[in-house]
């Protein structure tokens, strides 16, 4: 099972490492503000809206899931 708080502290991770706002991210990507944090919070996000978010992040969504510790696309 996936545990929501765990996707949302890997996204801010990421978010850090490319040295970008949530906020942009999330403006850019024509998300919700609070979008990482109700989700965090265990509200549900499609598979879209993640899929998009690791694609704005340049990692797989298998990372942001927790599925690989390794962000690389192409690895």
């Amino acid at each position: 099972m996936y545990m929501t708080q765990d996707i949302a502290d890997r996204i801010k991770l990421r978010l850090k490492f490319k040295h970008v706002r949530a906020k942009d991210m999330l403006s850019d990507l024509n998300m919700g503000v609070n979008a990482i944090s109700e989700f965090a919070k265990g509200k549900q996000m499609s598979c879209i809206a993640l899929a998009r978010i690791a694609d704005y992040l340049d990692c797989s969504a298998d990372y942001l899931l927790g599925r690989t510790d390794n962000p690389d696309l192409n690895r």
